[in-house]
């Protein structure tokens, strides 16, 4: 059997596999919002499907945000 004269370096070891990587494949971007989405699905966030509105989509408004109540500062007692 084969034994390797010399030891093979990280550095090598790691270039060999660079292209070792997961690609994120199938995804468009929505022809009426930009949104990034699965290809040959609804868009999610408009219900648009290539250039035609096939399903709506309730969009809820934005609820005023409500400040927090401050807290009240103690007043030092006089000396």
């Amino acid at each position: 059997m084969a034994v390797p004269f010399h030891r093979t370096s990280k550095t090598k070891k790691r270039m060999r596999r660079s292209h070792f990587k997961l690609t994120v494949s199938g995804l468009i971007t929505c022809a009426n919002c930009g949104q990034t989405i699965r290809s040959h699905r609804v868009c999610p966030k408009c219900g648009f499907y290539g250039k035609k509105q096939v399903l709506v989509v309730n969009q809820p408004e934005a609820a005023p945000v409500e400040e927090a109540p401050k807290k009240a500062k103690k007043a030092k007692a006089a000396q």
